[in-house]
């Protein structure tokens, strides 16, 4: 898969979340948010599972499991946190806040795997922060349900390089995918049974949105971005994917009758183009190799991969055992 496609498919995505945050508002009509996390990502989990079968023959390299366990850790308190913001916050604010991961995952990525990030993709991202301001009307409209929101976001932003480093040492999509989704079901369907309100009324009359997050939201949302983190920087991906609060807030006007002011307007203006700016882009950050060599050390995984002839700084490494894939540009 060529970058220019996998910035394609993460803004589908991020079309996905974002119209999918309509749902994730009014599904805290029927049920509370640990319910509603749960029984989500059971249906994304379920749906993914088949095709972990595609991905047995894949070897596993050692570091694999302790990797997947940050993973899944970090994506469990990401999206619960996410959901919970939504009982304090609107769906448009909420979807430009959790934004603000745009910002925090360059800044992650550079402090934790060396991954320096470019002048335009800095620029990019400090036009993301601005853009979210304008929306939210400055720091002082801050509610507790957007301060959840920015929490969910530094959050996002740590599983975010997690998951970049994950993919390209181990691969496994789907694998990753469902182990993420299951997980986050299994943390929260106690706490939903306990504190909340769950019962299997309250989940039929959910129904219709359970649907839209499960599928839509997680199920496939989710899985593309697993998948095209393989092929793209993992600050990259972050700007890409942060057209979901565009999205959000169009969906927030046509379903709900949200209204943004004229400052929230040219914010949404300015994150739209410091989107399409990056996902333009298909130049790799100078550290990308330097990059992956750190996270193999890290994880002593080397012995699982075979390197490739080096034919540029992000050459990939391929496992010797799985399938080769084929690329419709130059793979980095």
């Amino acid at each position: 898969m060529s970058r220019t496609r996998a910035n394609l498919l993460l803004l589908f995505a991020a079309a996905l979340w974002g119209f999918g945050n309509v749902s994730q508002k009014t599904v805290l009509v029927h049920l509370d948010a640990m319910s509603a996390v749960s029984l989500r990502c059971l249906i994304g989990g379920l749906l993914v599972l088949p095709f972990v079968l595609t991905e047995r023959r894949v070897a596993i390299g050692a570091g694999y499991f302790p990797s997947l366990a940050r993973v899944g850790a970090l994506f469990a308190i990401s999206i619960t946190l996410q959901q919970l913001c939504y009982v304090g916050a609107s769906v448009t604010n909420a979807s430009f806040l959790v934004s603000t991961a745009t910002v925090m995952t360059p800044l992650a990525a550079w402090l934790l795997v060396g991954e320096r990030p470019t002048a335009g993709l800095t620029i990019a991202a400090g036009l993301t922060l601005v853009g979210a301001l304008l929306l939210s009307d400055g720091i002082g409209g801050l509610g507790s349900g957007d301060l959840t929101a920015i929490l969910s976001a530094a959050c996002y932003a740590l599983w975010a390089v997690e998951l970049g480093r994950h993919m390209q040492a181990h691969a496994r999509p789907f694998t990753a995918a469902a182990a993420q989704f299951l997980g986050a079901a299994v943390f929260a369907l106690p706490l939903g049974a306990m504190q909340g309100n769950l019962s299997l009324a309250a989940a039929f009359a959910a129904g219709p949105e359970l649907a839209i997050l499960g599928v839509f939201s997680t199920a496939i949302a989710f899985g593309i971005q697993t998948a095209a983190l393989r092929f793209t920087p993992a600050s990259h991906a972050a700007v890409i994917v942060s057209a979901e609060s565009v999205f959000g807030a169009l969906g927030a006007t046509i379903f709900l009758g949200e209204r943004s002011s004229w400052p929230g307007a040219l914010g949404a203006a300015i994150i739209l183009g410091a989107i399409l700016s990056v996902a333009r882009s298909n130049r790799a950050p100078q550290a990308r190799a330097s990059l992956r060599t750190a996270s193999n050390q890290r994880f002593d995984i080397a012995p699982a991969f075979a390197t490739a002839p080096a034919s540029g700084a992000g050459e990939r490494r391929v496992n010797s055992s799985g399938p080769v894939e084929e690329c419709d540009d130059h793979c980095r």
